[in-house]
């Protein structure tokens, strides 16, 4: 199954505190986040069309003919706009939406995404979550949910790309934010979104500990 990866890696990264975009941050061998993460979906053939989305000039023109088939977009106000602008340079009829600061989503993760494309429309990574989730109102407990029924969402989230086109035009044209990609599925289409099997490895770098 031929692909595309849309890396959203146009994020300000404000609480790594680096003072610039925490995905050009070096990893312990040397290579960015970005870099990295980009390397996951080059090794997989199957994945045909990378498209980063960005807005580091440096990036840009340290990077500008040596990353043979990678599109380099602009990225948005919002992720959601980035995600949008992405979409607009998509050629396959799949695509895989992750987080540039996702740089060790395993391989096997994205084979299960791509078997559950071949009778799914949509779907995404997700894990149970480890730790009680707790509604908190004006900093008062207000109840606590079962947590055999929840999961965390990860990237990639995965979708038809004529669906997901059509339910990010009709977000903005609504003024709805969605908190991912695949909530926009969810709120404007009649599709189940599937959930698969990710991987706790599959973390997201936020903080200065998650790389230590």
């Amino acid at each position: 199954m031929e692909y595309s990866a849309l890396i959203c890696a146009a994020g300000s990264g404000t609480r790594m505190k680096l003072g610039y975009n925490k995905v050009y941050m070096k990893l312990k061998d040397g290579r960015s986040i970005l870099d990295t993460t980009i390397s996951v979906f080059q090794s997989d053939r199957e994945c045909t069309q990378i498209i980063v989305v960005t807005d580091a000039k440096t990036y840009l023109k340290e990077h500008c003919g040596k990353m043979n088939g990678i599109i380099l977009v602009k990225g948005g106000a919002t992720r959601q706009e980035s995600v949008r602008n992405g979409l607009l340079a998509v050629k396959n009829p799949y695509v895989m939406i992750h987080d540039g600061a996702r740089p060790f989503v395993p391989l096997e993760c994205i084979q299960r995404i791509k078997e559950t494309l071949l009778h799914e429309d949509a779907c995404l990574l997700m894990v149970p979550c480890k730790d009680t989730i707790k509604r908190v109102v004006n900093g008062y407990v207000e109840m606590t949910y079962d947590r055999s029924t929840l999961m965390c969402a990860q990237t990639p989230q995965a979708f038809r790309t004529d669906l997901i086109t059509t339910c990010m035009k009709k977000a903005i044209e609504d003024h709805f934010n969605g908190t991912d990609d695949a909530s926009l599925v969810e709120k404007y289409s009649d599709v189940k979104v599937k959930a698969v099997d990710g991987s706790y490895a599959n973390l997201k770098i936020t903080t200065i500990e998650d790389v230590k």
